[in-house]
């Protein structure tokens, strides 16, 4: 649809409370992988549609897995979800805590696929909402210009078509390290904090406080 741009970055959304899990881990887990050991200490999205995700919505590009058993990231910050969750009004939103305590992990895209085509792993990205039933999937590099970037970009979504297509996501099969993480977007100071004490220096990702990821 839109040129994507030089050097893509993808974004994955978590609670600051399950950081410390995550790197006892030293890596991302998928939502079946997290489901089946009970769930994280702290679930911030829809577990009817995490289950949908899980136990219904094949990855048709890579026949016999499912969307929850990949690792999901966007392709930008600020992503509608993140504004669900920031509302917090929506009637399947269990949390209530509002997106402050909400961290982006930040990796560059074509590290990405670096990482999973050395490891053997299988990945790839859907066109719009991935945890709808309609929804396109793709896994070639050549594919990403049919991706919405302008509406990934855009920070007013009201319209449906913006919405849905900004909400698109690129998925890592399994579970992703956390040294690739370049970046870790923060709201508040405090969070960043509390993000520096769970890293207990082990990864070298910078802690940025940016307020323009958030609503």
């Amino acid at each position: 649809m839109t040129t994507p741009p030089a050097s893509p970055k993808l974004y994955h959304i978590t609670h600051v409370d399950n950081l410390p899990s995550i790197v006892a881990d030293g890596e991302l887990l998928s939502d079946a992988a997290m489901m089946a050991r009970g769930g994280p200490t702290q679930a911030i999205g829809m577990s009817g549609i995490k289950q949908r995700r899980v136990e219904e919505l094949e990855v048709s590009c890579h026949p016999g897995t499912n969307v929850g058993d990949y690792v999901p990231f966007y392709f930008c910050p600020r992503s509608v979800m993140l504004y669900v969750i920031h509302c917090a009004n929506h009637p399947e939103l269990t949390y209530r805590g509002g997106q402050v305590p909400i961290v982006h992990l930040e990796v560059d895209l074509h590290n990405v696929v670096r990482w999973a085509e050395e490891n053997g792993r299988r990945w790839a990205f859907s066109l719009s909402n991935a945890g709808a039933y309609y929804t396109e999937l793709r896994s070639q590099l050549d594919e990403l210009d049919q991706l919405d970037w302008q509406a990934i970009s855009a920070t007013d979504f009201r319209d449906p078509d913006v919405k849905e297509r900004k909400q698109a996501e690129f998925l890592v099969h399994g579970n992703f390290p956390l040294i690739p993480i370049e970046r870790i977007g923060v709201k508040t100071q405090a969070i960043g904090t509390r993000v520096m004490q769970a890293l207990g220096g082990r990864y070298r990702a910078q802690i940025e406080v940016l307020p323009r990821w958030y609503f």
